[in-house]
């Protein structure tokens, strides 16, 4: 099979991989983004409806075009898929949908060779590549005792619609992130709940400055240097109290019991020992980075993640990793595609279109 021939592939059509393609486009590159989506707006196509703008957490405008005004009351799936959708018509992004990448694998033994992508619509033959798939692909599920004996209805947020669903039934929310509290706040409105995490929550009473932010990515980002498995920005920069969540509060939806032990027929066993009862189990306990399809590349160290310099995977410079570990909030998202193309052309192969390009 003969491969399309490209200078960099970007995989994923989010924030991160069209803030990749911008820069990349701007500097000349000839690079083909490879989307899995039907449409624009990458993982917001699929938020559900009640998050809307007013209440998601604050969205990166994209490199060169600000978003226009915002109505709070948008759901933000429906915004932000039309503004990233204007976004790659206005610039007439080179984007290809929906394909979805099955492997990435060396095509030769060299270190400055191409890399092979393989697809659902044929073959891309690159001298680099940026990745970009995000999260939302790979809910994780934790695994714990009785789970599969349980007779109501378990879902992880990727499957969440409304509250709505969830009327006259007790919900069981495990996690301890900000879509947890969230989901927590708004089905309380509508039903009972509970709620489970297996460590104390960390709240803060103010917004953290751009320090304490920075702070925060440079212990996600010493993680992933040391090739250990990225841990979310909010796991270290807490929680952050608003308007809805102390209303939460002050219903009781907020209390906080540790982790159950085990999940039986009828609900959860509780740590105390006692019986929660539940009709639902919502598990709002995160997503894992979608990498599947760079296994043949074998990136993985021994400590269960991929060693990383900046964007760049440490022993492979060909690869860079936009919207992972601390670039997986919308500005690092933003930072990091800029700061992959910066890195590319540093590559050999790229120099001559290193010369022409002034970092603006």
């Amino acid at each position: 099979m003969i491969a399309d021939l490209t200078d960099v592939v970007v995989i994923g059509g989010g924030q991160a991989g069209l803030s990749a393609a911008y820069h990349l486009q701007r500097r000349g590159v000839d690079y083909a983004v490879l989307d899995a989506e039907e449409g624009p707006g990458g993982a917001w196509r699929h938020r559900w409806k009640s998050l809307r703008m007013g209440t998601v957490n604050g969205i990166s405008d994209l490199p060169g075009i600000a978003k226009p005004d915002v109505d709070p009351a948008e759901p933000s799936s429906g915004f932000l898929t039309r503004y990233f959708g204007n976004y790659e018509a206005e610039l007439g992004l080179t984007v290809h949908r929906p394909v979805k990448v099955w492997a990435v694998r060396r095509e030769d033994s060299s270190p400055v060779g191409r890399l092979r992508i393989e697809t659902s619509r044929g073959e891309w033959s690159a001298k680099a590549l940026i990745n970009a798939t995000g999260t939302w692909t790979r809910p994780f599920w934790p695994v714990y005792p009785g789970q599969s004996t349980f007779r109501g209805r378990q879902l992880h947020v990727a499957g969440y619609v409304s509250a709505e669903e969830f009327k006259g039934r007790h919900v069981a929310v495990v996690g301890g992130g900000i879509s947890a509290v969230g989901l927590l706040a708004e089905i309380s409105l509508i039903t009972s709940t509970s709620w489970f995490t297996r460590r104390e929550p960390v709240w803060r009473d103010e917004a953290f400055d751009a320090r304490a932010g920075h702070d925060a990515v440079a212990l996600v980002e010493e993680r992933v240097r040391k090739g250990l498995p990225p841990q979310s920005v909010v796991s270290v920069t807490g929680l952050i109290w608003t308007p809805a969540l102390r209303a939460a509060k002050e219903r009781g939806a907020l209390d906080r019991q540790p982790m159950f032990t085990a999940i039986e027929p009828e609900g959860v066993r509780r740590a105390d020992g006692t019986l929660q009862r539940a009709d639902v189990i919502l598990w709002a306990t995160g997503f894992r980075a979608e990498l599947e399809h760079l296994a043949p590349l074998h990136l993985r160290g021994p400590g269960g993640g991929i060693a990383m310099d900046g964007t760049q995977v440490a022993p492979e410079p060909r690869v860079h990793l936009v919207g992972y570990g601390p670039s997986s909030s919308t500005i690092g998202a933003n930072r990091a595609g800029r700061a992959a193309v910066a890195a590319i052309l540093q590559l050999p192969g790229f120099a001559a279109a290193a010369e022409t390009v002034t970092l603006g």
